[in-house]
């Protein structure tokens, strides 16, 4: 069944439609893993988005029931060079189309990803459909440019209630701004005691939890389209350990008085260098993101970069400088991706136990 992809410039591609049949309207981004194509379309942070895989063929080890990134996923859209109908993998379970086709998530194929990854690295992101052949494309492109594309992803995305995953060590509440499953993995192999809550629980809320540390999840679109996440952050840094990860590192930056700005193109992929400044060593890393903090923001905060992209510069990690904080831009818990970074979970525990033995030596006043 031919399908088209249309672009707000007016830009289209005639390719063959697979997965759902609706009509979709995204942002189409592009990203550059060659494998975990199941972990990318149900990574909660694609949610409002049409992707493209600049790797040419996906599919070929078809789909199983453990690389998945959230139950529902969020993925407005895929675009690929080829689907493979055919996949070949002991783990197999089911295809990609029919997989795309359970979940509603609209795909085309057959489509030069190679000349509309170059378009987007040189015009910047674009609003785009998938749509059908019927539709005149220079309508749908004037659509396209007048149309809004929603605001409350995190709010889509995020749990609608607490709910706990039980264990035996450090305490975590863990911020669900679009969490991928991954981070509850590497939480869960340390033994912690999670909590996870929806991305609008109140300081007060959390603290009541009496965690031993804070986790700020992942998640899709603005940091500044969460006003309600950046006040709670004010209210608890300095009062627990916080680790920040993707937009929790956005938002942390924030809330304490740094500055975030959408990026020409973002990094989305599993293969993105980035230096630590303290060692010099350089991991490899699994990012997908669309804002970043400004560097000269930080001039005037108490926030110190700790690590940067190599491919651009651009600031991949900071610390607080006096109280127990750090963030970083990329995902330590891969999923998909190379595990380079991920020691950052058991720094993170090392910061707890380090908290709760600070505490435990101040003397005890009874008034």
């Amino acid at each position: 069944m031919k399908r088209q992809l249309v672009l707000e410039n007016g830009t289209y591609w005639i390719g063959e439609g697979f997965g759902s049949e609706q009509d979709i309207v995204g942002e189409v981004v592009f990203t550059t893993g060659m494998t975990g194509y199941q972990e990318t379309l149900s990574d909660p942070s694609y949610c409002g988005q049409i992707v493209i895989f600049t790797y040419p063929l996906i599919g070929n080890y078809g789909v199983n029931r453990d690389d998945f990134e959230s139950i529902h996923p969020s993925i407005h859209g895929i675009i690929v060079k080829e689907a493979c109908p055919y996949p070949s993998n002991f783990r197999c379970e089911m295809t990609f189309d029919e997989f795309l086709k359970a979940k509603k998530i609209p795909c085309i194929s057959g489509v030069d990803t190679r000349s509309l990854t170059k378009m987007i690295r040189q015009y910047g992101t674009l609003k785009g459909a998938i749509c059908s052949i019927d539709q005149d494309p220079h309508q749908m492109a004037e659509y396209l440019k007048n149309t809004e594309l929603p605001r409350d992803q995190v709010a889509k995305v995020s749990t609608k209630k607490p709910y706990p995953s039980p264990g035996r060590g450090n305490r975590v509440v863990l911020i669900d701004f679009g969490m991928k499953h991954g981070i509850l993995r590497e939480l869960n192999k340390r033994d912690c005691d999670v909590v996870v809550v929806p991305y609008n629980t109140s300081a007060e809320e959390i603290l009541l939890l009496k965690p031993d540390g804070v986790m700020l999840s992942n998640g899709p679109g603005d940091p500044k389209d969460v006003p309600c996440a950046i006040e709670m952050i004010k209210q608890i840094i300095g009062k627990i350990p916080i680790f920040g990860i993707c937009l929790g590192h956005q938002l942390f930056a924030l809330a304490n008085g740094a500055e975030t700005e959408k990026m020409k193109f973002g990094h989305r992929g599993s293969n993105h260098p980035v230096k630590e400044l303290a060692t010099n060593k350089v991991s490899i890393t699994s990012q997908n993101h669309s804002y970043t903090v400004k560097i000269d923001s930080l001039v005037h905060t108490d926030l110190e970069v700790t690590h940067v992209a190599l491919n651009d510069g651009t600031v991949e990690g900071l610390k607080h400088k006096y109280f127990p904080a750090f963030t970083v831009q990329y995902h330590p818990e891969a999923s998909p991706g190379p595990e380079d970074a991920n020691s950052l979970f058991d720094q993170f525990i090392a910061l707890m136990d380090e908290y709760k033995e600070k505490a435990g030596d101040e003397p005890c006043l009874n008034v």
